[in-house]
């Protein structure tokens, strides 16, 4: 490793602020041959408020019409993020199904990177952007970087994390009563509300009562999103 790669990472990892740690990651990120570095991290709180946190260097004009385009709706590399730790390069076949979004990118300048993210057991994401406007990223250079990214990206999520209270990251409690829960272990196995009123010898239209009361509980849209809401916060 380059001397000022070692220093550089070794005053990272001393850096104790968000933001000065962050204005050190871009310094690091544009040795490594990049123009832009972008990290942002999100947490779930209980109630309706969210903590978010946005940093980065892109063209004000991008950040502008990513807002106000909700972009944020159909980004897949966002999506991907969201869903897996495993780095992703911005190629042009994962925006087949958003193409306005890529030639929008490309119109800024913002032509070649990768994005990676950082999950907790917290209910904390976040995810970290590096980008250039000329030359493609090879397979080798990612594979050369990626540990310097890895490690940028965890201090930034560490020093984030450590500021927000762990109860305010988790999501509210939600008490079912016996039945609902029944009713959900019930539909994990497949069975249909027909089934479940069978084996638990009640009507069926007490059983969607039930399914509802736990769809309601949950805040999701239906029994499937019920059951995985279940089974995620240890209640089947």
């Amino acid at each position: 490793m380059k001397v000022w790669k070692e220093s550089q990472l070794t005053q990272l990892s001393g850096a104790q602020e968000i933001k000065s740690a962050y204005e050190m990651s871009l310094n690091l990120v544009k040795n490594m041959g990049f123009n832009f570095c972008a990290f942002s991290i999100t947490s779930p709180t209980t109630g309706t408020h969210h903590h978010k946190i946005n940093l980065n260097n892109y063209p004000r004009e991008w950040n502008t019409k990513y807002e106000n385009e909700h972009y944020d709706a159909v980004d897949p590399i966002l999506a991907h993020c969201h869903d897996s730790e495993v780095p992703i390069l911005w190629q042009e076949e994962c925006y087949s199904k958003t193409p306005r979004l890529w030639q929008a990118k490309k119109n800024q300048g913002l032509n070649y990177g990768w994005s990676q993210s950082v999950h907790d057991r917290n209910g904390l994401c976040s995810m970290l952007s590096v980008a250039r406007t000329h030359c493609p990223i090879t397979a080798y250079e990612l594979y050369k970087n990626l540990g310097y990214a890895i490690f940028i990206s965890r201090h930034l999520h560490g020093l984030v994390a450590k500021d927000l209270h762990v109860s305010s990251l988790k999501p509210a409690t939600v008490h079912l009563s016996c039945r609902e829960i029944e009713v959900l272990k019930y539909s994990a196995d497949g069975k249909t509300a027909c089934e479940i009123a069978i084996i638990l010898r009640l009507s069926e239209s007490t059983v969607n009562f039930h399914i509802k009361g736990a769809i309601r509980k949950f805040g999701v849209n239906n029994k499937i999103a019920a059951v995985i809401s279940a089974a995620r916060s240890g209640v089947i």
